[in-house]
């Protein structure tokens, strides 16, 4: 399989496409400011060829206010500890695996740890289960290859191997999506910090600022479990799910209005009520039971994360802003949360009817959401 060669391109050099009108820019490129401040305050030390410290990369992730003023958005809610871990781990010879349920951010948190890290998020690889060992090792031209034969110009690097030559930050999306034997051949690459090119009889070695972030989701178990060499390889840290209603409220508010402001469309504060229903109703039929503690509830196979809750809220302000007043109300999330709540529509249908009846139609405040669910559930 002849792989392409990885290349980095900005949003001004892609069909003349202006830096303004890409959807969603790169962590680098959406918070630029953000880092090229950090960079400028940070004056303790940096690990070779890291573009900024431990503390100014944690300092990106959870946000603050810097010397000058100037105010850093949290990229992560949650506990602190988690985020200083991760970044320590870089900051040695071990790669680090993020893992947990969907929808807890190890996607977001991995693309911006390298960005800070490497001012590089791009050099990624999708973990699925056609991912073939030449996505994580290298490639061949085989025009190249047919013309001269095994040689450097004939071969195609792979982000790993990139990130390897350079010192860099490399990412594996859904890593046990991988089939096993394409993910073992990351033990060597880990192990040693070398890539064997048997073909040529040389060997790529990793120079200092190498590593790798790779992520994992805990509903994978089974699918493609890592072997316990390479297990060993990574330190694990686990992201886990928001622990308050206000923490998760938090996150999908924040993430709702950066992804409202690249879409044009109302700003996800103006709904926050509506916000706070979809996050109240999400996590009570996720733990089972209402957030008063009085009534236990069946949950319904899907895992109604918190990104899922920010796709809800995202499509309501959509559907507010084209075919309503702009003012994001409870006939506007009913359908997503259904859609998102039956995903066996034996079984879950019954668990969401239930749930209406017995706890939305009950609630104070919450007729109109009650009959907007009765509606789209009819």
């Amino acid at each position: 399989m002849t792989m392409p060669e990885t290349s980095v391109t900005t949003a001004e050099t892609v069909g003349g496409t202006a830096g303004a009108e890409v959807l969603r820019p790169h962590a680098e490129d959406a918070f630029a400011d953000e880092l090229a401040a950090l960079a400028a305050a940070d004056d303790r030390p940096r690990p070779p060829r890291w573009r900024l410290s431990p503390w100014a990369v944690a300092t990106y992730l959870l946000g603050g206010t810097l010397p000058d003023g100037t105010v850093v958005s949290p990229k992560y809610v949650g506990p602190r500890r988690i985020i200083e871990v991760a970044v320590t781990t870089l900051a040695t010879d071990r790669a680090l695996l993020l893992l947990g349920v969907p929808g807890t951010a190890k996607t977001w948190v991995s693309e911006h740890l390298a960005a800070a890290v490497s001012g590089d998020s791009t050099l990624l690889v999708q973990g699925t289960a056609g991912t073939p060992e030449e996505a994580i090792r290298y490639g061949w031209n085989y025009a190249q290859l047919l013309a001269h034969g095994p040689s450097r110009e004939a071969l195609v690097s792979s982000p790993v191997m990139r990130a390897m030559a350079e010192g860099m930050t490399a990412r594996i999306e859904e890593l046990t999506r991988i089939p096993a034997d394409v993910q073992d051949s990351l033990i060597t690459i880990l192990s040693e910090k070398t890539l064997p090119v048997p073909e040529l009889g040389q060997e790529i070695q990793a120079v200092r600022g190498f590593n790798v972030i790779a992520t994992a989701n805990d509903r994978d178990r089974g699918i493609n479990d890592l072997s316990s060499a390479l297990r060993r390889r990574f330190n694990t840290v686990v992201l886990p799910l928001p622990a308050t209603a206000e923490a998760e409220v938090d996150i999908v508010s924040r993430r709702v209005d950066q992804i409202g402001r690249s879409l044009d469309l109302p700003g996800g504060l103006e709904g926050i009520a509506e916000i706070r229903r979809v996050v109240t109703v999400f996590r009570e039929l996720r733990d089972g039971v209402t957030a008063d503690g009085r009534t236990k509830i069946k949950s319904p196979s899907g895992t109604l994360s918190t990104a899922e809750a920010i796709s809800v809220v995202t499509n309501g302000l959509a559907l507010a802003a084209h075919f309503g007043d702009g003012v994001l109300r409870p006939g506007d999330v009913a359908s997503g949360i259904l859609g998102a709540v039956v995903r066996d529509p034996a079984a879950d249908r019954v668990i969401w009817q239930e749930y209406v009846e017995t706890v939305v139609r009950e609630r104070d405040g919450w007729k109109d959401f009650y009959r907007a669910c009765r509606e789209v559930g009819a």
